[in-house]
């Protein structure tokens, strides 16, 4: 490589397809690493990043109501402000909803997690009308803090 040559910048958006299956929240984490990775901002946004993909993930797995063959489709995107946004697409057009959890309960604070940690987050249908994403937004701000 001569002098004047510089190498090729790490892309900004990533995608994936992943199983429905328990072990894609992990493998989703695993992807987020490897994207952020290459970006000095990455080490700001990893720690949310990978709990908000787990389970935004987790949810697409355990609440989606679509076929066990579906594949869930997640994609990530760095904005030059280091803004990350994730998106996790889905089969199923039914929007999740914000709860309160019980204090006993095990599960149920997925989407509240991400309403909290998140800068911003929502859901959409997706093109061609079947199934729909959840997206979240995370700043290296929130994220440091």
């Amino acid at each position: 490589m001569s002098e004047t040559d510089s190498p090729s910048p790490a892309p900004t958006e990533s995608t994936c397809r992943l199983p429905r299956s328990r072990t894609s929240p992990s493998l989703a984490r695993q992807r987020l690493r490897d994207f952020l990775s290459p970006f000095p901002v990455g080490e700001l946004l990893v720690p949310t990043g990978e709990l908000l993909v787990s389970e935004l993930v987790t949810n697409a797995v355990q609440h989606a109501r679509a076929p066990r063959d579906r594949l869930i489709h997640v994609r990530f995107h760095l904005a030059p402000d280091g803004t990350l946004r994730i998106e996790v697409h889905d089969a199923d057009s039914e929007k999740p909803v914000l709860r309160d959890a019980p204090v006993c309960a095990e599960t149920g604070r997925g989407l509240l997690l991400v309403h909290e940690l998140a800068r911003s987050w929502g859901c959409c249908p997706r093109e061609g009308g079947i199934g729909k994403f959840v997206w979240c937004h995370v700043s290296p701000e929130e994220s440091a803090a």
